[in-house]
């Protein structure tokens, strides 16, 4: 199956021209822009300047084309440079970018299925007697984003409180030492995620201490589709690497604590409780 995962982003991409004649060798410049959008190994390409005559696109992998709108699929992980060679109102002009292609996910938050979860075999946790609510928690990645899929007995309506604590860069050597062992917990997300909003807090003092201070970040976190079933609740959510401090390395060790609403009991853990934090190795 091709998995690929959308990324959303947009480059504007600025060229210019040169033009000169004996009689004027002033230079003239012509702005040449293009958008791309990446989904895993695929690219497309389309122009934004108007006036456009003729196109070479040189992918930087040894391909090209003369299409308008071309749409290329690089054949692997690595930095390319995509050219765009164009004639803009008589007059030659290029443009060019970096685009890096890394690991893809199948998972897709805005396609209102849990289905893409099926191809996602590695990075499973099955809770066992002390996972409590906790039934199966999943995880993949990309460049951008860790992805997060739950099974628990409960329903959205219920209201719980989760505690993501993470442990971003990896280290005992920073971040609370507790809660979940395996690691220093330097990020801790807590809030009603499926009624209501997620604080954001970063440990600070010693790492014995609980100590957190909250954070003002926007659109770290994202939640996707949510199922309710035989008594089982299912939902999917992603974390923005790059909004979250050193969750951008090689990988993170996480664990999740389920609370019932009125913070009177624990509910779950995953992984189960006593557990060390699941480590997320993210190589490519």
């Amino acid at each position: 199956m091709k998995t690929i995962q959308k990324l959303g982003f947009i480059l504007i991409l600025m060229g210019s021209v040169w033009s000169s004649c004996k009689k004027d060798k002033s230079e003239k410049f012509t702005d040449l822009s293009y958008t791309l959008e990446v989904d895993g190994n695929q690219v497309k390409f389309k122009p934004v300047t108007t006036g456009i005559s003729s196109y070479k696109w040189d992918f930087g992998d040894g391909q090209s084309s003369t299409e308008v709108n071309p749409v290329h699929i690089y054949p692997g992980k690595g930095k390319y440079v995509p050219t765009l060679y164009a004639t803009v109102n008589g007059q030659s002009a290029e443009a060019s970018t970096v685009i890096r292609i890394a690991k893809g996910s199948p998972v897709k938050l805005n396609d209102q299925t849990l289905d893409d979860w099926n191809t996602v075999t590695a990075n499973v946790i099955t809770s066992g007697i002390k996972g409590g609510v906790f039934k199966k928690v999943k995880y993949d990645y990309d460049g951008n984003y860790i992805y997060i899929y739950m099974e628990m007995a409960s329903k959205k309506s219920n209201a719980d409180i989760f505690d993501f604590y993470i442990d971003s860069d990896n280290s005992s050597a920073t971040g609370l030492l507790g809660s979940f062992s395996g690691g220093g917990y330097d990020i801790l997300l807590e809030g009603q995620l499926l009624t209501a909003n997620m604080d954001i807090f970063y440990h600070s003092g010693s790492q014995t201490s609980f100590s957190f201070l909250q954070q003002s970040i926007t659109e770290a976190y994202q939640i996707g589709t949510v199922v309710e079933e035989g008594g089982i609740l299912k939902f999917e959510m992603r974390l923005v690497r790059g909004k979250l401090k050193n969750l951008t390395g090689s990988g993170a060790r996480i664990g999740i604590i389920a609370t019932k609403s009125d913070w009177s009991v624990s509910l779950g853990y995953a992984p189960d409780e006593g557990q060390p934090g699941f480590l997320l190795e993210m190589l490519e």
